[in-house]
């Protein structure tokens, strides 16, 4: 497991992490979207289920009153002269008022066929079967659906759009939109075909079974949108205060918490009380800090005037060896007391926020080293970052400082990565034990190689430092560097 969570964690942990949103409002707004949508889909899928099997017993029972009333028309034109047959089918056309549009053909008329219709082939089955019962002699029907802009209807390629509009307006056209045609032939007697043609008793019999089509889908696609509305106006109305008590408590742990507004007490219940204890918890937190600070002036004040006290009472000692043990002993004790008190103040710089340019802050922190006859390496990199200028700079010269003491020379270099903004003090000791780093921050703490070198720290610099960086949302990482020396790393949030 990665602990804490770093950039590497989270590109091993795959694609589906980045499908997971990183806010709460995201992810219930994801929730609730994805719960939505599987739910129309289970209730899309049982009601196609049963659309589609209501219109199969629909379309099989006008599919047989169809096919009965195609077998009395059929024997209708058998009975008939052959010399009357025209003449019985041009006053049908005339007169109007019928199901079907008959025609004579010499031979079988190719029909385009509609493809791809389950309902449409069961409804075919269904026509001929009663056809052929009716009619047990007939040699043959051809049945087939067509729509009316590819129709053929008689030899020759007559379209049905060729026709008098009066033979087929009602009977096979329907306006606006054109319906299936059912059309039936058969050969009455050797060179004479019967041609038939009709819309089913509820012509768009095929809409029926279709859960996908304009007018099922606008109803659900609006009320999709009116939940998705107010699924997103409820769960914005849960994360904004999260959210303002997110900023609070992040002002809070960054020290910014006197510009930070009082927290609203509107919302759920379960948030008013996480609100007043927040307030309440804030509240505590500002009075221990001020306490904390008036009780380091106290023991500043009560803890060196007695020291001053017994140094000036050891000059008075007549014994020079007991007054120098004396004089060693208070130096040490001022020095204890003034680390303690600088390992605490220095964490807690009181000052606002501001841009600061970097390669001006570090570039003063190198000239001062240099002065001094150091060895420092550095390059402007022109980045900025957001923090508090004075704390900041203290932090960063600890940590040059420590360099300067334990290596020969000491190289700053800044960098920018995805988010943060890091900024590296190298030296070129001897670098510290693998076991020894997670000690370096402790205080008091200071290895072999560091009181050879400096003699006079307390060993509270790398401490303070990391407490700063802290306190700006960042983290100081110590590490050996692969050629040499101790490398510590300071990341901080990105000013963008």
């Amino acid at each position: 497991m990665c602990s804490p969570p770093t950039s590497a964690c989270r590109v091993r942990s795959g694609w589906p992490a980045r499908l997971w949103p990183a806010s709460l409002l995201g992810r219930l707004t994801l929730v609730m979207v994805a719960g939505r949508l599987v739910t129309q889909l289970a209730a899309s899928a049982i009601w196609d289920s049963q659309l589609r099997a209501k219109a199969q017993v629909e379309a099989q029972s006008a599919a047989r009153y169809v096919a009965h009333g195609a077998a009395g028309a059929i024997r209708f034109f058998r009975s008939l002269p052959p010399a009357y047959r025209l003449l019985i089918i041009q006053q049908l056309r005339e007169m109007g008022g019928t199901r079907f549009f008959v025609n004579l053909n010499h031979a079988y008329v190719p029909v385009e066929a509609i493809a791809g219709q389950p309902l449409a082939d069961s409804v075919i089955a269904t026509v001929g079967a009663p056809l052929r019962q009716d009619l047990p002699n007939s040699p043959g029907f051809r049945l087939a659906f067509a729509w009316p802009d590819r129709l053929a209807v008689a030899e020759h390629d007559v379209r049905l759009d060729d026709l008098p509009n009066a033979w087929v307006q009602h009977v096979l056209l329907l306006q606006p939109d054109p319906a299936p045609i059912l059309v039936i032939q058969t050969e009455i007697e050797p060179g004479n075909w019967l041609y038939m043609a009709a819309l089913m008793p509820n012509p768009y019999f095929l809409n029926t079974s279709d859960p996908f089509a304009w007018d099922r889908l606008m109803p659900q696609a609006l009320s999709l949108a009116v939940v998705l509305l107010l699924c997103l106006l409820v769960v914005r109305s849960i994360t904004r205060p999260l959210a303002a008590l997110s900023d609070a408590a992040a002002a809070l742990g960054q020290g910014h918490d006197e510009e930070a507004r009082p927290l609203p007490e509107t919302g759920s219940r379960e948030f008013i009380n996480t609100a007043r204890a927040f307030s309440a918890m804030r509240e505590r937190i500002g009075r221990y800090i001020d306490d904390r600070e008036r009780l380091f002036i106290s023991i500043s004040h009560d803890l060196r005037t007695p020291i001053t006290r017994l140094k000036l009472r050891s000059e008075l000692l007549d014994d020079e060896a007991l007054r120098n043990e004396f004089e060693e002993d208070l130096d040490e004790l001022d020095m204890m007391v003034k680390g303690a008190l600088q390992c605490v103040k220095d964490s807690d710089i009181h000052e606002n926020p501001a841009e600061i340019r970097l390669d001006a802050l570090l570039g003063r922190l190198v000239r001062s080293a240099q002065l001094a006859g150091h060895a420092v390496a550095f390059s402007p990199a022109g980045i900025t970052v957001r923090g508090k200028p004075l704390a900041l700079k203290r932090a960063l010269g600890n940590l040059l400082d420590n360099a300067l003491f334990y290596g020969a020379r000491a190289e700053i270099g800044v960098a920018e990565e995805p988010g943060s903004v890091v900024i590296s003090v190298r030296d070129h000791g001897p670098g510290v034990p693998e076991d020894a780093l997670p000690r370096l921050f402790d205080p008091y703490v200071r290895l072999a190689h560091g009181r050879e070198q400096n003699d006079g720290g307390m060993g509270l610099g790398l401490g303070i430092a990391r407490g700063i960086i802290e306190a700006h949302g960042g983290r100081l990482e110590l590490a050996n560097h692969p050629e040499g020396g101790l490398d510590a790393r300071v990341r901080l949030p990105a000013s963008g």
